[in-house]
């Protein structure tokens, strides 16, 4: 188990724990809790041990081992399946040793070398890795693209696949759906519901800690408190709790007043000093309760629209996706994702936009947007329309040098020049009072964008959003970067929104509070989806199960073709009566040598198997590496020679 005892923590000046003690359990799933600063990340740096405690005492098992999410962006040239592979930390060092071994003349070495290997299971590392790679949402054609090719968010998914490879008994994890999908999101719930060992997951998704944890920890006042439950549980505790506290509070304070007069009115009173002094006494032994001090709230409202067009924008027959990269041929076509839509956006709908990764969510918002022109058909807007766009890559585009205010009044102006400017106030006192309903006040107004935390940044984006007074709301992913009380202050003001919302989340607790209606982006068309987000989950899992069936299919249909493209340059134009004789023969000669190994291959795992000698063992294992290896070998070159026969 993992013991903290009177923990005193801290970063610089700031205390974050202070006399804290807490005990999680073998098996437990654990979701960590609190607001931001309160220190979340800084125990996980003493569970890792990258941080040490400053008083207490703190135990984990030595025997444990750990997995975690590198946050570092790896650069690398290595395939993504190799990549994966390579977190495997057990198979790592097995293979260091069985290379050592091999180089000595140590039979007993050798031995356990190549048994640790084979329970490191290297039978079946790559096969593993990819289970997790295409879990997280790539395609099959990508398992051996090279690290580097993949954009950030992509890099980082990869990094979530490593540590899931990673054996271990404790796994850490800090924000891990940030760069998901929710097709991504519902594999990887499903995936750590079956995983054996403690987790303790930092996360501002709420169903998401809901579905993996069974215990809560919730660091406040530099306290830990732990509730078992999931985190809709600790909620109603929580709530329970501060009820009764302030109660108390209340209460106690009561019986304070009463005794604070009683000794004003009687202390000067010989007759009374008696009494007077033991309520003194009695006013000092009391344990003070404290008041109920609430994490401040955050809210915010959008203003009523200047407008509300009616259809807001009406598309017909219309195509989305990306033209010819620049450089590109003449004549190369675009590429075409979603085609012939006819739809459309009436006043006030709420609609969440749903489909697997990759479907074309985003294409469609940002052609909506006007960030992408149509590919074909035609886009109406309604007069008067004003669109807010929130994307995915928005915080990206923000001015690391400058600062909250600066972004306020180069967006007036450039609205401004546009003529897009409603009637909204334009000084600059107005723009920092508007800034501070977001928190953004004081200092924090002069404070450079680069130095900001995710969710301030986040904040910010939603503050320009919410002065340019849309009708229609666009938003990609916007909570990425949000904790839980902007995220519910998020789905309480576009609950409130008089205008239309369209939705792109994996956020499930805000989709399930703003829209009433789904659209499913799915085989390059969008359609009503009938059902509820419960449904759409179900069928995320069957989707993806049946691509995992169909990729299966497709690299056996593609295995010939490959090996014809191989063998294409060194077959004559026409075959030979000569030529097809030469291909049986040689591959007659193929199959027999891969039956005589696979014979051979049976007999030494049968051999292993006995627990013989370990010099046998180090002689057999050695043996039984080159046999795969010959094989692996044989099966190319039997897959070529039946390709050119069947040509």
């Amino acid at each position: 188990m993992i013991n903290l005892k009177n923990i005193t923590l801290r970063r610089g000046v700031k205390v974050l724990l202070d006399g804290a003690s807490v005990t999680l359990n073998p098996g437990e799933k654990v979701g960590l809790v609190g607001r931001n600063g309160a220190g979340k990340s800084s125990l996980f740096a003493l569970l890792n041990g990258n941080l040490h405690e400053d008083a207490g005492e703190f135990f984990i098992p030595s025997q444990w081992r750990m997995g975690q999410v590198a946050q570092d962006m790896p650069e690398t040239s290595q395939s993504a399946t190799d990549f994966v592979v390579e977190g495997d930390t057990e198979l790592n060092a097995a293979r260091i040793e069985v290379a050592a071994a091999e180089a000595t003349d140590d039979y007993d070495r050798m031995a356990h070398a190549y048994m640790a290997l084979h329970d490191a299971g290297e039978h079946d590392a790559p096969s593993r890795a990819q289970a997790l790679i295409l879990g997280l949402g790539f395609k099959t054609t990508e398992l051996e693209n090279p690290v580097n090719s993949f954009s950030g968010g992509w890099r980082m998914r990869l990094q979530l696949a490593r540590a899931l490879m990673c054996p271990s008994d404790l796994l850490l994890l800090d924000e891990p759906t940030n760069h998901l999908d929710l097709d991504a999101l519902v594999w990887l719930e499903a995936w750590l519901k079956k995983y054996e060992g403690t987790m303790v997951v930092i996360s501002h998704d709420r169903e998401f800690l809901d579905a993996v944890t069974n215990v809560t920890l919730h660091i406040d006042a530099a306290k830990l408190m732990r509730y078992g439950g999931n985190y809709s549980k600790f909620e109603d505790m929580r709530a329970e709790q501060m009820e009764l506290q302030q109660n108390a509070f209340s209460k106690q304070q009561d019986k304070i007043a009463h005794l604070q007069k009683f000794i004003a009115r009687f202390k000067a009173k010989a007759s009374k000093a008696k009494q007077a002094q033991s309520r003194v006494k009695a006013l000092d032994r009391m344990e003070k309760i404290a008041p109920l001090l609430n994490e401040a709230d955050f809210t915010f409202e959008f203003a009523e629209p200047a407008n509300l067009p009616n259809p807001m924008l009406s598309m017909t027959g219309v195509s989305f996706g990306y033209p010819a990269p620049e450089g590109s041929p003449p004549k190369t076509p675009p590429t075409v994702i979603v085609r012939n839509v006819s739809k459309s956006v009436l006043a006030g709908q709420r609609i969440g936009i749903l489909g697997a990764n990759g479907q074309g969510k985003s294409t469609l918002v940002k052609t909506i947007a006007r960030d992408l022109e149509p590919l074909g058909g035609e886009v109406t807007e309604g007069r008067g329309l004003n669109i807010g766009y929130f994307a995915q890559q928005e915080l990206d585009v923000l001015r690391p040098a400058d600062n909250p205010l600066e972004h306020m009044i180069r967006m007036v102006k450039d609205m401004t020049a546009s003529g897009k400017l409603g009637g909204q106030a334009t000084r600059e006192q107005d723009l920092r009072s508007f800034l501070g309903n977001f928190n953004f006040s004081g200092d924090m107004v002069k404070q450079a964008v680069g130095s900001m935390s995710g969710g301030e940044k986040a904040r910010l984006v939603l503050c320009m959003l919410v002065w340019q007074r849309p009708n229609l709301l666009l938003m990609d992913e916007p909570t990425n970067h949000l904790d839980l009380a902007t995220r519910e202050a998020l789905s309480m003001a576009l609950n409130e929104f008089e205008g239309t919302v369209m939705l792109v989340s994996h956020d499930r607790a805000l989709l399930r509070a703003v829209c009433d209606e789904f659209w499913m982006v799915s085989r390059g068309g969008v359609e009503p989806f009938d059902g509820d987000l419960d449904d759409y989950q179900k069928y995320l899992l069957d989707e993806a199960k049946r691509q995992r069936e169909l990729a299966k299919e497709e690299a056996r249909n593609q295995a010939p073709k490959a090996a014809a493209v191989v063998a294409a340059p060194v077959a004559a134009p026409a075959h030979s009566p000569d030529q097809i004789r030469q291909w049986k023969k040689a591959l007659a000669a193929v199959e027999e040598k891969m039956a005589t190994l696979n014979t051979e291959g049976t007999a030494l795992e049968d051999k292993l198997s006995t627990n013989p000698h370990p010099s046998v063992i180090a002689e057999t294992g050695k043996r039984l590496k080159l046999v795969n290896q010959e094989l692996k070998t044989l099966e190319d070159q039997w897959l070529e020679y039946t390709t050119l026969l069947d040509l």
